[in-house]
């Protein structure tokens, strides 16, 4: 079992992966914030079920994204029945250290994020949930309910949609 004193240690060291995880699953920060305290409430709560020999880090970004996937599918629900649009989107972020590199790469940035957010769910949440939460094709399968072959042609047409969202982009720039 783990003391309370080691899960503090735990959310200090993972929260910021985790919020990382949300922010992109859900689009907003404030959003994000608050299924990241979920997530580690929910691990917190479950904590006797927890593996130790398995990472850490592996289990808790299974419980984020689930519950992420969850608010995800809540809101598709709402829009259907109420019939409104999200209107949250994901803010630019860059690293870098020169002024004009900064901001192509905030550009570029904000140009992906814009491009992945406008993706179906359907295609949006394996591929974060893959090149974002590090999950397996099998991890992915498992949180989305589907089988792996599945995963891996969602995230095969998710990575076409948003080369040729990318590729319209930059065509009318030019």
């Amino acid at each position: 079992m783990i003391s309370e004193v080691a899960f503090a240690e735990l959310y200090r060291t993972h929260y910021s992966r985790v919020l990382g995880l949300c922010r992109h699953l859900l689009g907003s920060r404030p959003a994000a914030e608050d299924a990241a305290q979920e997530a580690f409430f929910r691990a917190h709560r479950t904590l006797a079920r927890y593996d130790s020999t398995q990472p850490f880090q592996a289990w808790i970004m299974s419980i984020a994204g689930n519950h992420c996937v969850d608010i995800v599918r809540r809101r598709a629900k709402e829009r259907a029945i109420f019939g409104y649009e999200d209107t949250e989107r994901i803010e630019a972020e860059a690293d870098s250290t020169d002024v004009l590199g900064e901001l192509l790469a905030a550009e570029r940035a904000q140009d992906v994020k814009t491009a992945v957010a406008a993706l179906p769910d359907r295609y949006r949440l394996p591929l974060l949930l893959a090149y974002y939460g590090g999950s397996s094709y099998d991890e992915i399968a498992t949180t989305l309910g589907l089988t792996k072959t599945h995963v891996g042609a969602l995230i095969c047409r998710g990575k076409q949609a948003l080369r040729k969202a990318l590729t319209s982009l930059e065509e009318k720039r030019a």
